[in-house]
């Protein structure tokens, strides 16, 4: 054998066994080997503990729906140097929250970014999915994420609102925009559309592409207590629940028609969110179509007892106003999410059947996790404001 072809062979092999090993995910904090995605999409978690007896991976699931990481929890493995190990199955793309149990108690992975999730920083890691870049960073024109705090009479607090202004914002001072409030899901905060959503590269990236209309877009907590009342942890408790409702429509939105450049009427406001958020944009918006014309459901919570003639206030019962009023009512979910991707389809076919116009949207594939909402907004901010 030549050493040309001796030479190629053994750099064949390196490269196989360097993809064989896996990579970094990009969720992994720097300096660090693990998690690792490796070839097949299947997630090697590795964790130094030499005292622990037992350490196992625990992948997040809302209650009644799978993980994209699969069912856990699982079993890691020690060697001789106290490094517990354990290679997972290929899981959905997306990101996934996930901890470790360690004798039982819960940790956060110091190999691994957090987000806020379970009302708590908890651990994430990130499934690539190959040939889907939609909602990476790009060369190309960027908006601003921008922290704007205001006051509540109803809370008695300062809250902080985060605003996306699409590119150009600053540079056209005349430029007046819509604006669509987007919601996050229980436990969540309203960091999660920026940090696990990737809401502003998503936005970026159809603007550059001209497939969506440059708005704002505005994220808020979607807890809201009156002053003296414990936090509840339960996604949209009773007392969050009834506040949250007021407060969206009588401080969060006049306090951004007051302070950025936008379009005030409900031609040009639409109002989205995910699970817990989705409720809340239902519960907002529908009996207040005079202030919203614009409306997204993203796997809303399974809702078995859906009537059009009841359910929200009768706000479907008049089809015919219904339709003159809302320009878009958006429903979509995950084919793996179950129980919620069911009964939305039921809702959606029980609108149709009242005459209600709308649009549900299947995600192939995905759970109740950032990858369906990702798309979901991929899908229904094109949609906005045409």
């Amino acid at each position: 054998m030549n050493s040309g072809l001796s030479s190629l062979l053994v750099s064949a092999a390196l490269l196989a066994a360097t993809c064989a090993l896996g990579a970094p995910a990009s969720s992994t904090v720097r300096g660090a080997e693990y998690p690792a995605i490796n070839p097949d999409g299947s997630v090697t978690f590795r964790f130094k503990a030499p005292t622990a007896q037992k350490v196992q991976v625990q992948p997040g699931a809302a209650a009644g729906e799978p993980s994209g990481l699969g069912k856990g929890p699982f079993d890691m493995v020690r060697d001789s140097d106290g490094v517990w190990s354990v290679t997972v199955p290929p899981g959905v793309p997306g990101l996934h929250y996930y901890w470790l149990l360690v004798d039982g108690f819960e940790a956060n992975d110091p190999g691994s970014k957090t987000a806020f999730g379970y009302n708590r920083e908890t651990s994430v890691v990130e499934v690539p999915e190959p040939g889907v870049d939609f909602y990476l960073q790009k060369d190309v024109p960027h908006g601003d994420v921008r922290t704007h705090w205001y006051f509540s009479k109803l809370t008695g607090a300062w809250r902080a609102a985060y605003v996306y202004t699409p590119p150009g914002y600053d540079s056209n001072p005349r430029m007046r925009y819509p604006v669509l409030y987007l919601r996050h899901g229980g436990g969540e905060n309203a960091e999660g559309w920026v940090k696990q959503g990737k809401m502003n590269f998503i936005m970026d990236n159809l603007l550059a592409g001209k497939k969506a209309r440059p708005m704002l877009v505005v994220m808020d907590t979607g807890y809201a207590e009156p002053p003296g009342v414990t936090p509840s942890l339960a996604p949209g408790g009773a007392t969050s629940r009834n506040t949250i409702v007021p407060l969206t429509l009588n401080e969060l939105i006049p306090a951004i028609d007051a302070n950025f450049r936008t379009l005030a009427d409900r031609e040009h406001r639409a109002m989205a969110g995910l699970s817990m958020g989705s409720a809340q944009t239902l519960q907002i918006t529908l009996p207040n179509l005079d202030r919203f014309a614009w409306i997204g459901a993203f796997s809303r919570p399974a809702v078995n007892d859906f009537n059009t003639q009841t359910s929200y206030d009768g706000a479907f019962r008049d089809a015919a106003r219904f339709n003159q009023q809302v320009r878009l009512l958006w429903l979509g979910a995950g084919t793996a999410e179950h129980n919620i991707h069911d009964s939305l389809k039921r809702t959606h076919d029980l609108l149709d059947q009242a005459g209600v116009r709308n649009v549900f949207v299947e995600l192939p594939g995905t759970a109740h996790e950032w990858q369906t909402w990702r798309k979901s907004l991929y899908d229904f901010a094109p949609r906005l404001f045409r």
